[in-house]
């Protein structure tokens, strides 16, 4: 294979590697991956705001619980004090303000503990649900990729196949082609290599003057299209290459 050959080769092969990773992409699981993607991104936005308001909230529960346990513990200290021998009138005040204002508290500390305790058991429920709804968008995931991956496997052959012979045909052009060619594959997309037939190239078609196709067939088999500027192959197709 010629050099000139190997280049219309690769860019055969690198077309039907376009169009294969263009199917491998088109799959109706490649989608349903996407929209699976977004969903456990969703649920794990949601589960990390439930968790974070969670532990705020048995933090919550826990400050007014020790809160309420010294008022607790004070009002057993004041009344033991109370029980403890005989005061005086002002003193016997004295105890029932404190213990007056104690029992405010404890009463106002567990009024509060009640919704903060209800927030906490939807909270909890909450957190419960979306780590069921991440776990089922998990098994799914797992079921869409192993759907893909079976009705893939044969493309998947194909293109390692392709990429086998392509690796093997770039092998057979020169270093500086090889450049030329890639950066023609990038710009034109995928249609960097054209050769001319009679005097027109077969990819822009736009027909050689004369002064210009004399130069061109008397120059190298490899060049460039003076039009679109691709790599032109100016001899003529052998047949079976």
């Amino acid at each position: 294979m010629t050099e000139a050959s190997a280049l219309m080769k690769l860019q055969e092969l690198d077309l039907e590697l376009l169009k294969c990773a263009s199917t491998l992409a088109s799959m109706p699981q490649q989608a349903r991956l996407k929209t699976i993607a977004l969903a456990a991104k969703k649920v794990r936005s949601e589960l990390t705001s439930i968790v974070g308001q969670r532990k705020d909230a048995e933090l919550e529960i826990a400050d007014v619980e020790a809160n309420l346990a010294h008022y607790h513990e004070k009002t057993a200290e004041v009344q033991a004090t109370a029980d403890s021998g005989a005061f005086t009138h002002r003193e016997v005040r004295d105890i029932e303000q404190q213990l007056t204002s104690l029992a405010k508290h404890i009463e106002k500390a567990e009024f509060t503990l009640g919704p903060l305790r209800e927030r906490l058991e939807r909270l909890a429920r909450a957190e419960k649900n979306a780590r069921l709804t991440a776990e089922k968008i998990e098994v799914e995931r797992k079921a869409t990729e192993e759907s893909l991956t079976h009705d893939s496997a044969e493309l998947r052959a194909k293109i390692v196949e392709l990429s086998r012979e392509r690796d093997r045909v770039a092998g057979g052009v020169s270093a500086e082609h090889l450049a030329s060619y890639e950066t023609a594959r990038k710009r034109f997309k995928g249609l960097g290599v054209e050769r001319l037939r009679g005097n027109v190239p077969s990819v822009c078609r736009v027909k050689l003057q004369p002064s210009s196709f004399h130069d061109l067939a008397q120059g190298e088999e490899i060049t460039e299209c003076p039009y679109c500027h691709r790599i032109l192959i100016t001899s003529e197709e052998v047949e079976g290459e």
